[in-house]
């Protein structure tokens, strides 16, 4: 149902039904539910996205804003992935490396 009303409220603002602060006054906790988690992945999961978008280790640490040597880490299990780094992974888990392009 919040999903729902985020659209509408969506809507309101771009047909000006809505004031910009209003709008703006949308908090956090009106997402609760709604945004998408972040998935832990293993050093597997992260190798199979790199080699499934046809990538080297030195191209996907670049996208990902990070080293190679993170992402040989990472892929290695020897680190787990927090923050940005796992927000993006989870987006190329979910849509594909061309969302990240």
């Amino acid at each position: 149902m919040t999903k729902e009303l985020l659209e509408m409220a969506k809507g309101m603002h771009a047909s000006g039904i809505m004031t910009e602060a209003a709008y703006e006054k949308i908090t956090m906790r009106h997402f609760e539910g709604v945004r998408t988690t972040k998935q832990p992945l293993t050093g597997e999961d992260i190798r199979a996205l790199r080699t499934k978008a046809r990538l080297s280790q030195a191209v996907f640490a670049d996208l990902l804003n990070v080293t190679t040597g993170y992402v040989s880490q990472l892929e290695r299990g020897t680190k787990r992935p927090t923050g940005a780094a796992l927000v993006l992974l989870n987006v190329i888990r979910r849509k594909g490396i061309a969302a990240i392009l």
